[in-house]
């Protein structure tokens, strides 16, 4: 709902003459909560005068503390785009201007420019994504939850959550006609939420939450210079941006996945908790992505009512629609189940782990644990730092799969899926792994990917940035190895991925039925 009449400071803006010579056109771009006027290098937002349940931008001291909020916040992760907040004021003559004496009327957010094309959800449209940017985007997000300002007081926990669930489910109410199951998506996420009231209190109080971006979808992220770039995260509610900082993930990776893309949500998932141990956050990432969801049908509701054409105003409601949906499928996850990859280095391990992980269990897919990555993190070491000879005993490479252990326990506890990816040449490992299965009580399958050594050979000598150390050397001297009795289902791992990925799920298929 509109406070008060911006339409001068808007019409000011939005003329070219308003800024410095050269300026042609000027390009506005409105949100339910903003508008936004590109001028050359630089873009000026103001907020819109509005208050909803949960924004309050109705007076101008309001928008001021929260443009200079904004700056602040922003800076964190994008530096080279938020410069300053300044006032726009009504000088003694009676023209409009930047900063300086006179009244302030309004204030605006002064960024620099970034290319469009740049925006992460453009990308993603235009098919332009790639697993590259997509673990330099898990670790942007990890380094931003590394250093957040810890906070207690202002959201997150049961509290906190359960407020949001409140919110969305007393505006979804009013939308019947768009959300008819409304009232069971309540229901069945306050139940949830009571099941797991424990574990996010829990995660409350050992530091958990803190203030995140709080909007983290593709659309707030850009890439500027090869690197993927957080920007405009929520500086007006603290309740929204002081979360849980799985909570904070939950968006991107709900926004990945409505978009058909749950193969790039996983692999952000897994990098994100390679990065930040933090596996039990898996048992709430249901309803996270859950009430991510709904906030996003409420808001895409919210946007449909800003928009002036009736095109743009349906394609909103349909995304809402879509969204509500999606809400209640996040609530109802499959199983979870274990599935071991094993096979000598070269065999493709990794890769078919990458292609089996989306589709296990509940969203965004499995827990990929790969034994190359906890070796080199037990040694303190980075993903692509090459080991020496003393990491690899018989008592080292026994702590590395004690670590797979303990890592698929963790996720399993939680309810989520797993697929560990190690060579699993001793009985005794592939034993382990099995047992660790029932005594969770959960499905298991194991895979053996098997080639010839010219084929593991060619392999391993033509990878480049891997995580694992293997070498020609290593492969032929797997040759040697008893692998003992093999119960787990063999596949040809000769092929391209897609040939071994299609028997690979052909073997989970027929294991599901069993």
């Amino acid at each position: 709902m509109e406070m008060n009449d911006q339409s001068e400071v808007a019409a000011w803006l939005g003329d070219p003459r308003s800024f410095r010579s050269g300026i042609a056109a000027v390009e506005r771009i409105d949100t339910h909560g903003a508008m936004v006027f590109l001028a050359g290098t630089h873009a000026y937002k103001i907020k819109r005068a509005v208050r909803y349940p949960y924004m309050d931008f109705s007076t101008l001291e309001r928008r001021r503390a929260a443009c200079e909020r904004e700056v602040a916040l922003n800076r964190r992760t994008a530096p080279e785009i938020y410069l300053r907040a300044e006032a726009i004021v009504r000088k003694a003559d009676g023209a409009l201007a930047f900063g300086g004496e006179g009244e302030a009327l309004e204030w605006a957010v002064v960024m620099r420019r970034f290319d469009q094309a740049g925006l992460c959800d453009r990308l993603a449209e235009a098919g332009e994504l790639t697993a590259e940017l997509m673990m330099a985007l898990a670790d942007e997000i990890a380094a931003l939850h590394d250093v957040a300002e810890t906070v207690f007081d202002k959201g997150g926990g049961t509290d906190g959550l359960r407020a949001v669930i409140e919110e969305n489910a007393s505006e979804m109410a009013e939308r019947l006609e768009l959300f008819p199951e409304a009232l069971q998506l309540e229901s069945d996420t306050l139940r949830s939420l009571d099941r797991l009231a424990r574990q996010l209190d829990d995660r409350l109080a050992a530091g958990l939450v803190r203030r995140c971006h709080g909007d983290l979808h593709l659309r707030n992220i850009c890439v500027i210079e090869g690197r993927p770039t957080l920007f405009d995260c929520i500086e007006f509610n603290d309740a929204i941006a002081c979360i849980d900082v799985f909570y904070d993930l939950a968006f991107l990776l709900m926004d990945l996945d409505r978009r058909g893309l749950r193969s790039f949500a996983n692999l952000v998932l897994n990098r994100y908790l390679q990065r930040r141990a933090d596996l039990e956050g898996l048992a709430a990432l249901p309803l996270f992505l859950s009430v991510r969801a709904a906030v996003r049908a409420k808001v895409s509701v919210s946007m449909a009512e800003s928009q002036s054409g009736a095109e743009a105003k349906a394609a909103l409601l349909e995304d809402a629609r879509t969204y509500g949906a999606a809400a209640h499928g996040y609530l109802k996850p499959e199983p979870p189940r274990l599935v071991a990859v094993g096979g000598l280095s070269g065999s493709g391990k990794t890769r078919l782990a990458r292609a089996l992980a989306p589709d296990l269990g509940a969203a965004p897919g499995a827990l990929h644990v790969r034994s190359d990555i906890l070796r080199k993190a037990l040694a303190g070491v980075g993903d692509l730092i090459r080991l020496p000879s003393s990491a690899y005993t018989a008592q080292a490479s026994n702590k590395v799969y004690q670590a797979v252990l303990a890592q698929a326990r963790a996720a399993l506890a939680a309810g989520h899926s797993v697929i560990a990816d190690a060579v699993h040449a001793k009985p005794d490992e592939r034993a382990a792994i099995e047992t660790l299965a029932g005594d969770l009580g959960v499905a298991f399958t194991g895979l053996w990917l098997e080639a010839p050594k010219d084929v593991l050979q060619k392999r391993v000598t033509g990878r480049k940035d891997d995580a694992s150390d293997a070498t020609a050397a290593v492969v032929r001297a797997q040759q040697d190895y008893d692998l003992g009795p093999m119960t787990w289902e063999r596949i040809d791992a000769t092929g391209d991925i897609d040939r071994v990925a299609a028997a690979a799920r052909e073997c989970l298929s027929q294991a599901s039925l069993g």
